[in-house]
């Protein structure tokens, strides 16, 4: 009951925030601690399609550090590698959905979000959604719970789509790399400013990305820093408010 709640109080903010503006708008979200300033965050990393970034994973596995992977049905058929080394670590990687074809959670013909083509009408969010989650479970077992759009946008009405489909939407409160697209130097900075409860978003699918280096040297400072990391299955999020 708790987390319908959240999710509930969540779609209210984003509606009131999007009526402010006719733009899709961002989830914005920290786990919610057990106790204030807890060490704790999580990392998330988006698979959206092109390749594998294998030296971020082994960083993560060497290291011990889970994450939730968002992974779209398209980058799970295109890595076969890259899937078979995040199934071999379960007590690390909780592989979740992120769509059949990486399309933005906005509904409405010629809608887009940075240049990427958004979902005509309801019935194809539906079936982004539930075709992503379809592929997650066929190579996983296991039916996902967390769903994160394309470009992590969304609009009023998706979102209460994709809650009434059951799922928990995935937002983040700190943007480590940008897409991908950030230098190694930048991606360091965010990550050194990371505080307690908050969400990364980050990318593993650009191997040939600053993402990797510039995720291994904040992380080992977060570490050395007391951080313990958790995957969004274990702890609630709650929306970030101011």
């Amino acid at each position: 009951m708790r987390r319908v709640s959240i999710l509930l109080v969540l779609v209210l903010l984003m509606s009131f925030a999007a009526r402010a503006s006719s733009r899709p708008v961002e989830v914005h979200q920290l786990l919610a601690l057990p106790q204030p300033g807890t060490q704790i965050a999580a990392l998330t990393l988006d698979a959206c399609g092109g390749g594998y970034d294998a030296k971020l994973i082994r960083f993560l596995v060497e290291e011990r550090i889970p994450a939730t992977v968002f992974a779209t049905r398209k980058w799970i058929e295109r890595n076969a590698q890259g899937v078979t080394m995040l199934r071999s670590h379960p007590e690390l990687f909780d592989i979740e959905d992120h769509g059949a074809n990486h399309v933005p959670a906005v509904i409405g013909l010629g809608r887009r979000v940075y240049g990427i083509a958004g979902n005509p009408d309801v019935a194809h969010l539906e079936s982004e959604v539930r075709d992503g989650a379809a592929a997650v479970e066929a190579v996983t077992g296991n039916a996902p719970h967390w769903y994160r759009g394309a470009t992590a946008e969304y609009d009023p009405q998706a979102l209460q789509v994709i809650v009434a489909m059951g799922y928990k939407v995935a937002g983040f409160s700190v943007n480590a790399d940008a897409g991908a697209t950030l230098k190694r130097e930048t991606i360091v900075a965010r990550m050194n400013a990371v505080r307690p409860g908050d969400i990364i978003i980050a990318h593993m699918n650009k191997p040939g990305s600053d993402t990797a280096e510039g995720l291994a040297s904040g992380l080992k400072s977060l570490l050395v820093r007391g951080f313990h990391f958790v995957t969004l299955g274990e702890m609630d999020a709650r929306p970030a408010l101011g």
